[in-house]
């Protein structure tokens, strides 16, 4: 699923081709919204909250999409063949005189009005990308399920809304604690938030999420998705288990080793 970073560099070029100038083409694909037709209104503003995107049109309306695992927005020149997918595959046409935005595989893509957003994303907590980021405000709402496993609060938007499997895994081996610490027993458990914000911050604008220091292919991430492999500080073949409540699992990647605590419950994880 994209993370934060991800949705801000979305959001920012969605907002540099489509706002202050009219549609002249509006194509959504979905069901509840095929009569609707936004062609001639000016897209006001594009805006990320979390993972969610907000797409502001004149009128008092806004498109809100979320990518999910799949979905994703790409911009065209005007004649540039489209590259993001079948055509079945697309649910959202937005198009100016120089720009075309196509979402291709949106999970949610719904219209309703500017002034009801909250009932979309009012339920987030601060947003780490966000002008309302307020680290000792995601601290609060962290802590106030101690017995939660850090690596499930992380994660839980309600407490701070941006990260996602990636950052939960490398934050976890940053701050050399096991994923199944709960998170009341965190030492020092400010520094989450405080790191949660300087990574997503450092990598907003990049296309390559580094989180070594070192942007070179196969050295950026600490722990993600290299399950088997040893553990760039310590040599122990890493690890990884499944997290989270039944039927919203994700997979934990972690290093036994350098993150002490408890193990996932059950079998101690597994190799690959």
């Amino acid at each position: 699923m994209p993370e934060g970073d991800t949705v801000w560099r979305t959001a920012r070029e969605l907002d540099r081709a489509l706002a202050g100038a009219p549609l002249i083409r509006s194509d959504l694909r979905v069901p509840s919204l095929a009569t609707v037709d936004l062609t001639g209104r000016r897209v006001t503003e594009v805006l990320p909250r979390g993972k969610h995107l907000l797409t502001r049109v004149e009128g008092g309306l806004t498109l809100h999409s979320h990518l999910r695992m799949d979905g994703a927005w790409r911009v065209y020149a005007t004649g540039e063949r489209w590259r993001g997918g079948p055509g079945h595959q697309i649910r959202a046409v937005l198009a100016t005189a120089d720009r075309t935005a196509v979402g291709y595989r949106l999970p949610v893509l719904e219209l309703l009005r500017t002034a009801d957003e909250s009932s979309v994303v009012g339920h987030l907590g601060p947003d780490l990308l966000g002008p309302d980021w307020d680290a000792r405000e995601a601290l609060r709402r962290l802590l106030a399920d101690p017995d939660r496993p850090v690596g499930e609060a992380l994660l839980d938007q309600r407490n701070l809304a941006g990260i996602g499997n990636v950052y939960k895994s490398e934050l976890c081996f940053l701050l050399r604690i096991s994923p199944w610490l709960p998170v009341g027993d965190v030492p020092a458990p400010e520094r989450l938030p405080a790191l949660a914000g300087k990574l997503l911050e450092a990598n907003k604008a990049r296309t390559a999420r580094v989180t070594t220091g070192d942007p070179r292919h196969d050295h950026r991430v600490w722990v993600y998705g290299r399950a088997g492999r040893p553990c760039r500080r310590c040599g122990t073949p890493l690890r990884t288990a499944d997290q989270g409540e039944p039927g919203q699992e994700r997979v934990t990647y972690w290093c036994p080793a350098c993150q002490p605590g408890p193990p996932p419950p059950g079998l101690p994880g597994h190799l690959g």
